[in-house]
């Protein structure tokens, strides 16, 4: 039975499917109401914006502005050549329209916690913009013009590490693809912008995800989202119903209302049956998956002709008078952000990026939002604040209960206090996808997932300096190597030493000059240090003989 049958057998024919259950999951409180009370706000264009490029130890930055340039919105100012990567490349759009004052280093609200190299926009306020080229029909397009139209639009994984969504699709290219999943499974609590995104704009939603199906070439394509949002669900619904009078491509299925059930693997899982084993990819399994942030980018991107310039962020927590989403311009502050909601500054304690799990407390509240920035919360100091005191683990064996790759966090923990990084290997660390679902249940408030990060931390560094003595054993071999034949190559040097008659071992060794040294032998020691033993033994002799003749006189 091929993949395709075998997921067709699984998941039967409809627009509402039942998925299948996994294993492990925790239903923490959602708290989402408050941001999903009102409409996808637009934002005001901000004095500044600081347009994030990339680190430059992931590739090669070609700019194509400098410091003192008028750029309009939707102009391509730079580009991310991805050296890992070849071709890849990720290109940087105008949000809006103004003068570019200088190009450096800032923080950027992602998971790189670490400065990028951005450009400086001075805003005028103006917003012209450049004409937008919309495909004439993206259903005409084979699909390599699809997938070069979505990497000129500069479009990444909305949804997670930011990887770029067209060699995302070339990577699978090579695969036959059965199954294409749209991620609507927005499980972390406080991150509400993939619903908000749907339940508003359902339909730009479902178009990206058929010309993602057409440029993937896959055989079918399913939208997977939780059974808890009937406002979405009603809208996907409603769009699907429409699109299918046209086309009858997309399938609707509910997924069940736990944390984190929108992880690609647990999704997979979820959505077709398939467990994709550990170290391999689900295009090796027929399976391609894409965020609806992602599929929404890609609509615009064809059917607009707009490239990637803003993201629907949520702004959540105890110290925002009016939380919300916001369709925010790449490149806006975090602080500019909280300051449309009303921060009361005093009552924040910090600022996170992404959910109350999962979620990195930001270096900077002047950070640039990127096109990962899902959520940004302004936490207050009793909202997220970490339990006081942590007591030792009592084996209640909850912990391996809620995680959703079955692991054995007891023994993780035990083996990351000894540092055993073979049994900490074997039991499969590097599979923790760092959900935080052991440490939401764990009664003794163990920090498991920061403990995990570490052993995998000393893991990685203990690899990569293992590959790095590897590298300087076989250059210092070939170094050997290299002498030893120079030496073989070059021309014996004669001298002529007029004919001797043997002389002994001693006098050999007393002739040989400063720059000649005597040829080592096992049998040559062995005489020398029989010899020294020798003289050791006749000077006790002879200090006995004289102390006897000295008792005699006496």
């Amino acid at each position: 039975m091929s993949p395709l049958q075998r997921i067709q057998s699984m998941l039967g024919v409809g627009t509402s499917l039942s998925s299948r259950r996994t294993a492990g999951g925790i239903k923490p409180p959602s708290y989402k109401e408050h941001s999903l009370r009102s409409r996808i706000m637009p934002m005001p264009i901000p004095p500044q914006l600081k347009i994030p490029v990339g680190a430059t130890e992931s590739g090669t930055i070609a700019l194509d502005i400098a410091a003192g340039d008028h750029v309009h919105k939707y102009q391509k100012l730079a580009q991310l050549q991805l050296s890992a990567q070849g071709r890849t490349s990720i290109p940087v759009h105008a949000p809006t329209s103004g003068i570019v004052s200088a190009i450096e280093e800032a923080y950027v609200a992602d998971h790189s916690q670490q400065k990028q190299v951005c450009i400086v926009l001075k805003t005028d306020g103006l917003d012209t913009s450049l004409p937008l080229e919309p495909a004439v029909d993206y259903r005409q397009l084979a699909s390599e013009e699809l997938v070069t139209a979505i990497r000129r639009a500069g479009i990444v994984g909305m949804g997670g590490a930011g990887f770029p969504a067209a060699d995302k699709i070339d990577s699978a290219a090579h695969q036959a693809l059965d199954l294409l999943i749209i991620n609507a499974a927005e499980c972390e609590p406080y991150i509400s912008a993939d619903e908000a995104l749907i339940r508003e704009r359902a339909e730009g939603v479902v178009t990206g995800a058929e010309i993602l199906q057409r440029a993937s070439s896959a055989r079918r394509c399913i939208i997977a989202i939780e059974s808890s949002k009937p406002n979405a669900i009603q809208a996907l619904e409603q769009a699907i119903e429409a699109q299918t009078n046209i086309t009858g491509n997309c399938e609707l299925l509910l997924v069940p209302s736990k944390y984190p059930a929108g992880s690609e693997k647990q999704l997979i899982q979820s959505v077709s049956g398939i467990e994709i084993p550990s170290g391999q990819h689900p295009a090796q399994h027929g399976v391609l998956v894409h965020n609806v942030g992602t599929s929404y980018a890609v609509f615009q991107a064809l059917v607009l002709g707009r490239p990637c310039i803003s993201r629907i962020t949520t702004l959540s927590g105890q110290a925002l008078k009016t939380p919300k989403n916001f369709e925010a311009l790449i490149g806006c502050s975090v602080e500019f952000l909280f300051e449309i909601c009303g921060i009361d500054k005093s009552l924040r304690h910090k600022t996170l990026l992404g959910g109350s799990l999962m979620g990195l407390q930001l270096p900077s509240d002047n950070a640039a939002v990127s096109k990962t920035t899902n959520c940004l919360i302004a936490a207050g100091s009793d909202e997220l604040a970490p339990p006081t005191e942590i007591q030792a683990c009592i084996r209640c064996g909850f912990c391996a209960d809620a995680c959703p790759v079955r692991l054995l966090p007891q023994q993780l923990l035990a083996f990351s206090k000894t540092a055993n990084n073979s049994q900490l290997l074997e039991h499969g660390l590097m599979d923790c996808i760092e959900c935080g679902a052991c440490d939401y249940v764990c009664p003794s408030h163990i920090p498991l997932v920061s403990i995990y990060k570490d052993s995998k931390a000393a893991i990685e560094t203990r690899l990569t300096n293992h590959e790095r003595s590897k590298v300087w054993q076989q250059r210092f071999q070939y170094h050997q190597s290299r002498i030893k034949k120079e030496k073989d190559q070059a021309p014996t040097r004669t001298k002529a030493v007029p004919a001797k008659k043997p002389a002994a071992e001693s006098e050999v060794s007393a002739s040989n000059n400063g720059n000649e040294q005597e040829f080592f032998s096992k049998e040559k020691a062995s005489r020398e240090i029989a010899a020294a033993v020798a003289r050791v033994k006749a000077r006790r002799d002879e200090s006995k003989k004289a102390a006897s003749v000295q008792d005699k006189s006496k």
